[in-house]
This record gives structure tokens, C-alpha cells and sequence, in this order.
């Protein structure tokens, strides 16, 4: 690429296996790795040549960062003993062939940061020993594949145009991290949500998911939880102490009282959802010990909060009751998007009270 300094070593007089990026055993090429994402330094530009996949013994091969268009070479599927695929953060186009499936000892994938469309092929979901799968940020579309590498902990989705609902089966209890929004899914989550126990990120935001939400997800070791700007519906019941640092369910339908074992939460974003009651004694507790650093809870039906009007908030806590049943005891700055309206309308409560019976029935 042009100011790029990556292949100034390359000397073709010399042996290539001295080249920087080039990696051998003996007098075959294992590795190609093509520009360097953490000195952001830029590797090739142009097409992907399909000769490719003439480097039998190859097993890693990545451009990323770089220039690269087009689409990804067929010849790649002949390298049989590749385990690491990354051409990230580049300009391919076009579709991911789904004669990728024939890479069997794939552990890690990849094309996130492209321009590729088209469906995810389900012959990727049947690479057994796949890791990683990372294809965020590209224009894909259609469904979530099932994927049946019972090794998958990373599957980065996030940012496409994907659609339709997610399988009971379709993602494996191995994952550890698992985003999926910005797409266009739906359909319940509840059932495959309670098969991955070992998640520690998850984040469905931004999507068309609905459903309850299981209170068992409230127990996995995950550190930040993002639901927000969904179709959720229903009450939450955690089965004890919540004791993830950041839960964003607004911007969803969820109705009911609000647990007081969400008050551990340090973050947590309830905001424009239904529900409604008091506010736990517990919540204004931690509040006032700094505990909590965001507690936001506006664009909903809450009917009280027990907290004294002279009470001083920390500098480092954020609250916001805005546009409740009930006058605010405690005057603190809201967030821009919550409006100015202080309180919701009362004929808006009597209405939302009618419904609460219903469901309760």
C-alpha cells in the first residue's frame, strides 16, 4: 500500500522465509501474516490472488489491516490444515464461500470490518472445531446458522442486517461471548439463553427479540448484559443478588415490580419499560453509599421512592425518575432524551393500573 513501510524487508533476491510476515518450517510456508493491527500498520491492497491456495502447509494467514477488494478466493477451501483465518478490517465484497466449510481444522474466523453481503453459509456452522467467529460489522443477511463446534466461544455477529429467530440448539453451551446486535432478529430467546451458562458478555441490543427474559441469566458470570431496545415483555424475578457491573434492559416492555436484588447492580438502565410500585428501600440505600453509580428508572409507572428530600446524592451516582406516577422527592439531572416532562400524565396511570390487574389475573 502506498506509504506503507510493512514489506520494506521483502527482498526477492533473497530467501522469502526471511520476509517480514512470512513464516516456515523447513521450506514450507505455515503462516502469511500480512500488516499489523496493533501498530496499525496497513498491509496489502488489491485482490487476494487465488495461487493462494497453493501454500499446502499453510495454517494462518491474515491481512489486517489493509486494502484489500473483491471477494475471497474458492482456493482457499484447498488449504486443508488452515486453523486461523483474519482478513479484517479491509473491502471485501461479495459473499463468504460457503466452501469454507471444507476448512476442518478452522479454529478461528475472521472477516469482521468488510462489505460482504449475502447469507452466512451453514456449511460454517459445521466446522467442528471452530473458536472464534467474528463477522461483525459487514452487511450480512438472512438467519443465524446452527453452529455445532461444542469449542465455540467467541461468535461476534453484531452490526449486519441478519433476520428471523434463534433455534433453541442453534448456539453451543460452550460460548463465552456471544453479540448479536444491530440486526434485525426475533422471536423468543428464552430457552437458548438458559443453555449458556458460561457466558461472561452478551449483548442482543438493538434487535426485535422477544419474550421473557429467564431470571436464571441473572446468575451467569457475566460482567456487562445489554438487552436494550427490544420486544421483551413480562416481569423479572433474579433467584438472588444480581452481581453484574452493567444491565441495560430499557427501551424494552417489561412490566411488574422492580427486585430489590437488582440494587447490587452498579450500573443498570431500567428506563422506558412498565413498570411499576415503589422503588426497594435497598436501591436508595446503595445510592446514597455511592454504591450504585447509574440508576435509571424514568419513562415508567413507578408510584414511590422512600428517599428523604434533603438527601444528598454523591457527585458520582446518576439518578433519573422522570416521567413517573409520582412527583420526584429528589430533583437530579436526566438524561437529554428523557424529555422534560416531569411526571406521566395521570390518566396514563389509571389506564396502565386497569392493565396491571389484568395481568396479575
Amino acid at each position: 500500500m502506498p506509504g506503507s513501510n510493512f514489506f520494506a524487508s521483502w527482498d526477492f533476491t533473497s530467501d522469502p522465509c526471511n520476509f517480514a510476515g512470512v513464516y516456515c518450517d523447513v521450506d514450507k510456508v505455515i503462516a502469511l501474516n500480512l500488516g499489523d493491527p496493533r501498530a496499525g500498520s496497513p498491509g496489502l491492497i488489491g485482490r487476494l490472488d487465488p495461487a493462494i491456495g497453493k501454500l499446502s502447509a499453510l495454517t494462518e494467514f491474515s491481512v489486517v489491516p489493509g486494502r484489500i477488494i473483491g471477494s475471497l478466493p474458492q482456493s482457499l477451501s484447498q488449504l486443508k490444515d488452515l486453523r486461523f483465518l483474519a482478513v479484517s478490517r479491509n473491502f471485501l465484497s461479495s459473499g463468504i464461500p460457503a466452501t469454507l466449510g471444507m476448512l476442518r481444522n478452522l479454529r478461528t474466523l475472521d472477516l469482521s470490518y468488510n462489505q460482504l453481503t449475502g447469507e452466512i453459509p451453514n456449511s460454517i456452522g459445521t466446522i467442528p472445531e471452530l473458536a472464534n467467529v467474528i463477522l461483525c460489522h459487514n452487511r450480512l443477511s438472512g438467519w443465524v446458522p446452527p453452529f455445532l463446534s461444542q469449542s465455540l466461544t467467541r461468535l461476534d455477529l453484531k452490526h449486519n442486517d441478519l433476520t428471523g429467530s434463534l433455534g433453541p440448539s442453534s448456539l453451543p453451551p460452550s460460548l463465552h461471548y456471544l453479540s448479536l446486535s444491530w440486526n434485525r432478529l426475533s422471536g423468543p430467546v428464552d430457552r437458548i439463553l438458559n443453555r449458556l451458562d458460561q457466558l461472561n458478555y452478551l449483548d442482543l441490543s438493538m434487535n426485535q427479540f422477544s419474550g421473557g427474559i429467564p431470571g436464571r441469566i441473572f446468575t451467569f458470570p457475566i460482567t456487562n448484559l445489554q438487552l436494550q431496545r427490544n420486544l421483551f415483555t413480562g416481569p423479572l424475578q433474579p433467584p438472588n443478588q444480581v452481581t453484574i457491573e452493567t444491565v441495560d434492559l430499557s427501551y424494552n416492555r417489561l412490566w411488574g415490580e422492580i427486585s430489590p436484588m437488582f440494587s447490587t447492580v452498579q450500573n443498570l438502565y431500567l428506563n422506558n419499560n412498565r413498570f411499576t410500585g415503589q422503588v426497594p428501600g435497598s436501591f436508595v440505600d446503595r445510592l446514597l453509599a455511592a454504591s450504585i453509580q447509574i440508576l435509571y428508572l424514568q419513562h415508567n409507572y413507578l408510584t414511590g421512592i422512600d428517599i428523604n428530600p434533603a438527601a444528598q446524592i454523591p457527585s458520582s451516582s446518576s439518578l433519573c425518575l422522570q416521567y413517573n406516577c409520582m412527583v420526584s422527592p429528589v430533583q437530579t439531572p436526566c438524561p437529554l432524551k428523557a424529555g422534560k416532562q416531569k411526571t406521566r400524565p395521570a390518566a396514563q396511570c389509571n389506564e396502565w393500573r386497569g392493565k396491571v390487574g389484568i395481568h396479575q389475573i
